[in-house]
């Protein structure tokens, strides 16, 4: 079963495969140049989105054709590249050019999973028995298209990192003369009002104590974002212990739903001539 269909890999890869430098297929320096092939890139990729999607381990999805320390390494090779920061980036281009941010309309939240490794971003969850759980603290534009995030331990309040996370707006471009910010009651204070006015956004706070479904507004879209980011298991319950490295499947998962939200947008607004009968 593959990790995503194939309407949806092969335009990933085609891009992911653009920001690769070249590479020999042999090693230049072996004295007989007869070095093992080099295992090609596709393979490797291939084998990252079923880690993500399925939340497997390297070991486990390791065979004949690729190794688990290849995977690893390479894995941190392209980290080190930028590679999946600037997949995610263009993937976001993209759909701004083609369908449209709506950055008029922002929503922020939390989200605990678990992450029984540890690692730099794990803490004691409150809602886990104290067990290790991490927190990503994301933003959405008004469909649900993920803008940011910030990593966080599962301990950290969702409050403090509403600045940081807001900082991921800096990275977007021009933006609305108004910006109004859909936050839950977690975030219902004067700090946060305060923080919102210094930086010229309008916040829509839902009030403590008042019931969610009365007070919901626009708040949903970021609801259904963090279950786009569940149903990959590399992210629900995260096993990676260095930061950059879930920063990397965040960016690869971020790129899965902005292209798959653009196909899908684009099925509907323009018409070509190869355009599929059905809605992908």
């Amino acid at each position: 079963m593959p990790a995503v269909p194939s309407w949806l890999s092969d335009p990933l890869w085609d891009q992911f495969a653009a920001l690769l430098p070249p590479r020999p297929a042999t090693d230049p320096s072996h004295p007989l140049g007869c070095h093992r092939r080099r295992i090609a890139d596709r393979i490797v990729f291939d084998k990252l989105l079923q880690v993500l999607r399925f939340g497997c381990s390297y070991q486990g999805i390791a065979d004949s054709t690729c190794s688990a320390t290849t995977i690893r390494n390479r894995r941190d090779e392209w980290i080190q590249l930028g590679v999946f920061a600037q997949l995610k980036t263009i993937a976001l281009n993209a759909y701004d050019r083609i369908v449209g941010l709506l950055l008029d309309d922002l929503a922020v939240d939390g989200c605990i999973t678990k992450a029984p490794g540890g690692g730099e971003v794990a803490g004691r969850s409150p809602v886990d028995r104290g067990k290790q759980g991490m927190k990503r603290s994301v933003m959405v534009e008004a469909r649900g298209i993920p803008l940011g995030r910030v990593l966080a331990g599962a301990h950290r309040h969702d409050s403090p990192l509403l600045e940081s996370t807001l900082d991921r707006l800096d990275d977007l471009g021009p933006l609305p003369a108004t910006i109004t910010v859909h936050l839950d009651a977690g975030y219902d204070s004067q700090k946060t009002r305060d923080l919102l006015t210094a930086r010229r956004l309008t916040g829509e706070i839902a009030r403590k104590g008042v019931k969610a479904p009365v007070q919901a507004t626009r708040r949903w879209h970021v609801e259904r974002t963090n279950a786009w980011h569940n149903a990959f298991n590399r992210l629900q319950r995260c096993y990676e212990r260095k930061e950059d490295v879930v920063n990397a499947y965040f960016d690869l998962a971020d790129a899965i739903i902005t292209i798959r939200s653009l196909i899908r947008q684009a099925w509907i607004l323009y018409r070509w001539d190869t355009r599929p009968t059905r809605r992908p």
